[in-house]
């Protein structure tokens, strides 16, 4: 997927103004619309334009593009980095109202469903909207599980775009102090009341919506309210049964291998995953058998007698 420079697009610099790209994007918008220009290229450049300027004249999508846009050029290979959206605060229940599915490829792994389109407010009908009360936001953020696990109190920084008086886009520290729920899965939101946008005309504040991922752990995987973990083991472990120490979230427990297992094996521990008011989840190993290197000629020598003492095929189910 190639990255798209829109401030290229547009034909304007970086530091541009939010009028600055109002009056490009009008004057190119003129110069390509299909009903005006008959050239074979109009109607592509226009939805091009179009584009650039959906993103540019956003605050909210302008300064996340912002973010990451100054190390790319036009053209290069592209992919989004994993939670590049975390941080940013935005109006309603995603990045946009617009059907992405009509812009470039480019658009939709940035601005679509899956960044933000197709969130619903899980709170949406459960609170009075009165006159002049602030608009609600959302953003995502970042945490171990061992926040969730254990539940946590944070101190939090978020990004709050705005355009200052000289018309230039830029974004303001929001500091916060959050209670991390234990329990909490990925995806879900954490609503503080009164943190969101500023009522008009003495109006209350909108609220603040915190979508939760996680950060990748070294060795567990999550799974809803389960954690997943791959334990390697070693082949006489494996053939001879052991009690060995596995890691969880909450320490390290001890867990009885039966003889002769195989890799691929599931084996759970019940009640070790996250936990809430209202489910606890388990932790599943799932066994690997490692092989050790034979390193020197002693090493190769066990292989060899192993050899020549076990009759062993691992492809008898094959029939060879």
């Amino acid at each position: 997927m190639e990255f798209k420079d829109y401030y290229t697009t547009l034909g304007i610099d970086r530091n541009a103004t939010q009028d600055e790209v109002k009056r490009a994007y009008r004057k190119l918008a003129r110069k390509f619309h299909p009903d005006v220009n008959k050239d074979a290229e109009a109607e592509h450049r226009f939805k091009e334009i179009g584009e650039a300027y959906e993103v540019l004249q956003d605050i909210e999508k302008r300064a996340a593009y912002d973010k990451f846009g100054k190390d790319w050029q036009a053209g290069q290979d592209f992919k989004p980095p994993p939670d590049w959206d975390t941080g940013f605060e935005f109006h309603g229940g995603g990045y946009t109202e617009t059907d992405a599915s009509q812009f470039s490829d480019f658009f939709e792994s940035l601005f679509g469903a899956q960044h933000g389109a197709g969130r619903r407010d899980p709170f949406a009908g459960q609170y009075t909207q009165y006159p002049g009360k602030g608009q609600d936001l959302h953003a995502k953020i970042v945490i171990n599980l061992e926040d969730s696990f254990h539940g946590s109190k944070q101190s939090l920084t978020l990004q709050r775009p705005a355009v200052n008086e000289s018309g230039h886009v830029i974004t303001r520290p929001h500091v916060l102090q959050v209670s991390i729920p234990k329990g909490i899965m990925e995806g879900q939101q954490i609503r503080l009341a009164g943190q969101g946008a500023e009522g008009m005309n003495g109006g209350t504040n909108g609220d603040l919506f915190l979508e939760v991922a996680f950060a990748a752990h070294p060795y567990f995987t999550p799974d809803k309210h389960d954690i997943m973990l791959t334990l390697p083991i070693s082949p006489w472990e494996a053939a001879l049964g052991a009690t060995i120490k596995v890691p969880t979230l909450a320490g390290t427990v001890d867990l009885k291998i039966p003889p002769n297992s195989q890799t691929g094996k599931k084996m759970r521990l019940k009640g070790r995953g996250l936990s809430s008011a209202k489910a606890t989840g388990d932790q599943y190993v799932t066994l690997a058998i490692m092989t050790p290197k034979p390193v020197t000629e002693k090493d190769k020598e066990i292989y060899r007698s192993m050899e020549k003492a076990m009759s062993f095929n691992p492809r008898s189910h094959l029939g060879v």
